[in-house]
């Protein structure tokens, strides 16, 4: 179980939410969701505890947490993130919540992301359809509320996490 809380652009998108979510039993807890108004429409996902990013097609929009961990799963395979901890946050994600946002950071950090990736498409330096790829640049950048907590980007928190869920690893 994990909450995807949304912007009110994603949630009148996809669909109704809850006042008071279940609490999480993933590790990284809850996710927050933008939809970009690009042709077609691409949601951004930006994890609460680690800001790693994830950009993946709205397309259908009422099916979109359902799919999302799978595009979850894909960019942290990209960064070679242990597979245990992949499959353990996949099979906890088979039930969601939608809820509204909660946390300005998070917001502010979604509109960062954003705006980095709308700059690199416009400047040629990104291909809008290499949604991989723009998630995995975007998770190594610095992110200021990161710098705070010595991780400096997604990537990094990301790696802090997961060393201290499977200590062995």
């Amino acid at each position: 179980m994990y909450t995807i809380r949304g912007t009110k652009k994603f949630l009148d998108r996809v669909g109704p939410t809850v006042t008071e979510p279940p609490d999480h039993t993933t590790v990284l807890g809850d996710w927050y969701a933008n939809v970009l108004l690009w042709r077609p429409q691409v949601a951004l996902f930006v994890n609460a505890t680690t800001f790693l990013p994830v950009l993946m097609p709205l397309a259908p929009a009422k099916g979109v947490g359902t799919r999302f961990a799978a595009s979850m799963a894909v960019v942290m395979n990209r960064f070679g993130i242990d597979p245990r901890f992949v499959d353990a946050e996949v099979n906890e994600m088979t039930s969601t919540a939608l809820a509204k946002t909660a946390s300005r950071q998070v917001l502010g950090v979604m509109t960062e992301f954003a705006f980095m990736a709308e700059h690199t498409i416009k400047t040629g330096r990104s291909d809008p359809n290499d949604l991989l790829g723009l998630s995995c640049w975007l998770a190594d950048t610095i992110v200021g509320p990161l710098a705070k907590v010595d991780h400096y980007t997604p990537v990094g928190a990301l790696r802090r996490v997961v060393a201290s869920a499977l200590p062995d690893a």
